[in-house]
């Protein structure tokens, strides 16, 4: 496939590019700071953009068969600005006619799960009322999902990890995952990729957890 990822130069996104080029897939990483990019390959083409102007941002997206997203707020002030950043995103591709869009999103965002016990739900509610305007940002990603024409998928995986890759972990979609209280970066990439051609997932929040 002939990708793009933005947020290339973060945890998950470059583990999204890393294992797209080792799968033999064609990747454009969007970054605003080149230097700060580790990914390299002989398939990657690099494209310096900023994440305000659709117009600058039309030419990294036109005539890919998938556009993966893991941009997010760096601290817990979000101030809308994974909103912004997606709805620049969703108006480059809407421009080109490119449908396909996966974007990282949060558990927190989905439904509670079946199954979880008090410990668990205490836990989450503790978390997202600490991380509050996070997730405020993310559910406001999501709803520029749903009023956009995109093929959209937002992952929702819980606590992030620096682990190896596994690929053992659960997916729900319209879910989340019982006692699911971590995943690594690498498995959320891993997932995104296995999503991508995965018609199932199309215009769903997916859950995703060890």
């Amino acid at each position: 496939m002939n990708l793009t990822v933005f947020g290339a130069t973060g945890g998950v996104g470059g583990e999204i590019a890393r294992q797209a080029l080792s799968a033999g897939h064609r990747v454009t990483a969007v970054v605003r700071d080149p230097a700060r990019l580790e990914v390299t390959g002989a398939r990657l083409k690099v494209f310096r953009a900023d994440l305000t102007d659709p117009e600058a941002l039309r030419a990294a997206v036109a005539g890919r068969d998938a556009v993966l997203s893991a941009l997010g707020s760096r601290n817990r002030k979000a101030d809308g600005v994974t909103a912004r950043m997606t709805r620049t995103i969703l108006a480059a591709m809407e421009a080109e006619g490119v449908r396909r869009l996966l974007v990282v999103s949060a558990a927190p965002v989905g439904p509670e799960p079946e199954g979880d016990g008090l410990l668990d739900r205490t836990v989450r509610r503790i978390v997202s009322a600490a991380l509050k305007d996070v997730y405020d940002d993310l559910r406001e990603m999501e709803a520029e999902l749903a009023r956009s024409s995109t093929d959209w998928t937002a992952v929702r995986p819980p606590r992030l990890q620096n682990k190896p890759l596994t690929g053992a972990y659960r997916t729900v979609v319209g879910g989340t995952p019982a006692k699911g209280r971590f995943l690594a970066r690498t498995d959320v990439a891993h997932a995104m990729l296995a999503m991508a051609d995965d018609p199932g997932t199309v215009k769903q929040g997916v859950g995703v957890a060890y």
